[in-house]
């Protein structure tokens, strides 16, 4: 199992960045995402180039500001996915970025690295 982790500073406060990744059916940030459904603690998307995935949400804490998701269905063989999001405020105007995410097969970690980076660019046009 691999284990990929990106920090990114963004300009906003972080109950801004965290209002933006809190939305669990906002997908603007998302470049390969169109529409997101959600249906109770599950998200349905189709993501371009991957097909369709459901995830389920885990965790959700505004308090702490942690998101924890798993992608339990997808197209490709993904034995084992679980994703953290995390927000710290730095000060006023600016706060930090904290994405793990386990992921298993290794073979299916560059695209999932790819897709975090892709996204926190998306965040960044988004603020």
């Amino acid at each position: 199992m691999k284990k990929l982790k990106e920090e990114a500073k963004f300009k906003c406060s972080a109950n801004e960045l965290w209002a933006i990744l809190s939305d669990v059916g906002r997908c603007d940030w998302v470049p390969t995402i169109e529409k997101i459904v959600l249906e109770g603690d599950l998200r349905h998307f189709e993501m371009i180039g991957m097909g369709e995935i459901t995830e389920k949400i885990l965790k959700q804490d505004h308090t702490s500001m942690t998101l924890q998701y798993s992608a339990i269905r997808t197209p490709a063989p993904i034995e084992h996915h679980l994703a953290t999001m995390e927000v710290v405020s730095l000060n006023d105007q600016e706060c930090k970025l904290s994405w793990t995410t386990e992921i298993s097969p290794d073979i299916f970690a560059d695209g999932i690295n790819q897709g975090m980076l892709v996204s926190i660019e998306g965040i960044k046009k988004v603020i």
